[in-house]
Order: structure tokens, then sequence, then C-alpha cells
């Protein structure tokens, strides 16, 4: 049986493949083997003769379950880690994620008027200085300092009107004396007026 080595060539740069994927019919081998051209190569080809392998399958459905176990957390142990924690997941990435997320809390709370540009700059400062660890944190700080200082005010208007109320009375209790003494002083005036009468 002759070599076809030829063949294989010819029909691969026919066919656009590489040499591997060529299929030639063993019992066609001696037709096969006067082929010596590409016109010939691709008359084979018609007739069924010279084939084109079909792709190699490279399945990724092993691939994808395991994707998923590893999701639920399975195959994640100590025996599968090589790097460091902090090279798995490295600290400084976890603290950008930390920040951007509350100061953009903080910013859309600003735009909303929720928080005054004072104590969005307090608050910026305190994240920045890892007061807070998550956003639900920094929230309840933030709904706690709102309610406190709302109560303040109320305390503050209620002081005041007590103030207002206290200082009315005064005025009042002044201006009552005032008037006695102005009576009293009159009255007195009179009986003097008639005493020398």
């Amino acid at each position: 049986m002759s070599s076809l080595k030829l063949q294989k060539r010819l029909a691969a740069s026919v066919m656009k493949c590489g040499r591997k994927k060529v299929w030639l019919d063993p019992n066609e081998a001696s037709e096969i083997s006067n082929a010596n051209s590409r016109q010939n190569i691709k008359k084979l080809i018609k007739d069924g003769l010279i084939i084109k392998k079909p792709a190699t399958v490279h399945s990724r459905a092993r691939c994808r379950k395991n994707r998923e176990a590893r999701r639920m957390g399975r195959h994640t142990g100590a025996g599968k880690r090589k790097g460091t924690a902090n090279a798995r997941m490295p600290e400084k990435v976890i603290w950008m994620r930390r920040m951007r997320v509350l100061r953009r809390l903080l910013k859309k709370y600003r735009e909303d008027k929720k928080i005054d540009k004072h104590m969005y700059h307090s608050l910026y400062l305190q994240s920045k200085g890892n007061i807070y660890k998550n956003k639900r944190v920094l929230m309840e700080h933030i709904h706690r300092k709102k309610a406190e200082s709302a109560r303040l005010k109320v305390l503050q208007e209620q002081a005041e009107a007590r103030r207002n109320r206290s200082k009315a009375a005064h005025e009042r209790k002044l201006a009552r004396n005032a008037q006695k003494n102005a009576e009293m002083f009159a009255h007195i005036e009179d009986n003097v007026a008639e005493d020398e009468s």
C-alpha cells in the first residue's frame, strides 16, 4: 500500500483544516493514491472518499457543575486553598467596596435633603475613620441622630415657650404692682389733701 501523505496534505489544504482532521477511506486507498492534484482531491471529497472529521468536543459541563458547587460553598476548604486569605480576597478591595457603599449612601441622603452638609461632612469623616462597618449601621446611626436632633429641637421650643410665658407673667406682675403702687400713692395723696383742707 502506497503512502497517502501527499493526498492528505492536499485534502487538508482544500478543506482548510489540519492534516489530523482529514479522514481517508481505507477501503478506497488505491483510488485515493491515484489522485495527485487538487482537482482530483475535490472530486474524491464530493464522492465522500475523503471526509473532514468533526471538531473534537471540549465539554464545559463538568466545569459548570463544579462552579455551581463552589457557589454553594463546596470544594473551598483549607485543603483547596493555595494563597493567603489576603491574596484570595484583599483587605484593600473589601475596604474600598465598603467606603464606596457608605459614601454613595451619604451622597444620596444629602441630595435628598435627608441630611444637611454639616452632618454629611461629620459622617463622611467618621466613615473614613472605620466607625461604621456596613450600610445598615450607618443608616441606623443617621436615624438615631435625626431623632435626637428633632427631640432637642422640640425641647428647645418648649423651653423657649416656657421662658416667654414666664417673662410675660413677670411683666404682667410688674405692671400690676406698678398699678397698685400708683393707686396707693393716689389714695394717700387724696387723704393728705383732705386733711390739709
